[in-house]
């Protein structure tokens, strides 16, 4: 990397770093373009040339943060298979990924907080595939080539993925934050029961593809 796109990437960080930590700590609507320019240690018109407005920054911030999570996840899986010399199957990858991001967003209710209160299937969608920093991880690809490692064909995968981080995402705002129904460690299991259904049910039969 050139010391000038080395540059960038340090106003880029500086900014979103800074965003992230007001947004979390006095909200969205309290927090202005100025004041978020002014901690960064960066000129108001610079904000511009990486952000159409506040919204904008808040949306790509749940990207980088949820590719953060993924980015974690996936190494995670990846240490641990090569650690064990073990392979897993795609459905238990997917269990291992949720199983990482739960314990971290556990252990971070900040950030549980601020990305469940902006989330939205469109951002979250855009965080699949948006590459906001220059460590950002795609987890689409990721996605799709854990599917075709596996060898297997799956009906209207999208929507399995909808289905699962629905699913996982809402059981997490209301069991971490909030201990309803039950606390976290006591709603893995019955989940990961839940989750297992939704892939078997859009796996098609090796006699169909």
């Amino acid at each position: 990397m050139g010391k000038l796109e080395n540059n960038k990437q340090q106003k880029l960080t500086s900014l979103l770093n800074t965003a992230f930590n007001l947004f979390t700590t006095q909200g969205v609507a309290k927090t202005s373009i100025a004041e978020i320019s002014q901690k960064a240690g960066i000129a108001k018109g610079t904000f511009y040339l990486y952000f159409k407005d506040k919204y904008d920054i808040r949306n790509r911030l749940i990207s980088h943060e949820s590719s953060k999570l993924f980015k974690n996840a996936v190494a995670s899986l990846e240490d641990y298979c090569k650690k064990n010399d073990k392979e897993i199957d795609f459905e238990g990858k997917i269990i291992f990924i949720i199983n990482h991001i739960i314990d971290e967003l556990n252990e971070n209710q900040t950030l549980l907080t601020f990305i469940s209160k902006n989330l939205s299937w469109g951002i979250f969608k855009e965080a699949l595939t948006t590459k906001v920093a220059s460590d950002d991880i795609n987890f689409k690809d990721v996605y799709y080539e854990m599917i075709n490692d596996e060898d297997i064909s799956l009906e209207e995968p999208e929507i399995m993925l909808f289905l699962i981080v629905e699913l996982v995402s809402s059981t997490c705002y209301s069991s971490i934050l909030y201990k309803e129904p039950a606390d976290i460690n006591k709603i893995k299991p019955y989940l990961f029961k839940t989750v297992r259904a939704i892939i078997k049910e859009h796996t098609l039969p090796q006699d169909s593809i």
